[in-house]
């Protein structure tokens, strides 16, 4: 199974994820960040492999079983300009479930989710994709 962490600034949400994911069986994680920082963080996290910038956003979402990270990934222009249209575009055409963390730097709001510690978004995340993984 492959899941495909992505995140931008710091990666500091997407080293999160991999820390929760990393070691489930059969899965290989990969870190692609949208800079070197955040493919780094998520490097050192424990993902299997890592790769930065538009074109491994877009190769891995090809084949991915699972994408997580930040809500912005779905939207251009978002992480302060890091996500570009075709990141978006090859996360939002991606057949694999996705498990998106609504988050306010993202430029994306939705309704009726309330507030919460990034945390406890992250534990909800994890325990989501974990499943997924299971039922995969």
């Amino acid at each position: 199974m492959k899941i495909v962490v992505i995140d931008g600034q710091g990666g500091s949400l997407g080293r999160a994820l991999v820390e929760g994911v990393k070691g489930l069986k059969g899965c290989e994680i990969y870190a692609v960040g949208t800079n070197s920082i955040a493919t780094s963080a998520m490097l050192k996290s424990g993902a299997d492999f890592g790769a930065t910038g538009e074109n491994p956003v877009v190769v891995n979402c090809r084949d991915a079983d699972i994408i997580a990270g930040p809500i912005g990934i779905i939207a251009a222009d978002s992480l302060l300009g890091e996500i570009t249209e075709k990141m978006a575009a090859a996360v939002a055409k991606s057949n694999a479930a996705k498990v998106l963390i609504p988050v306010s730097r993202c430029s994306v709001t939705v309704a009726g989710v309330r507030d919460m510690p990034m945390g406890e978004l992250i534990k909800i995340a994890v325990e989501k994709i974990k499943t997924l993984a299971h039922s995969r």
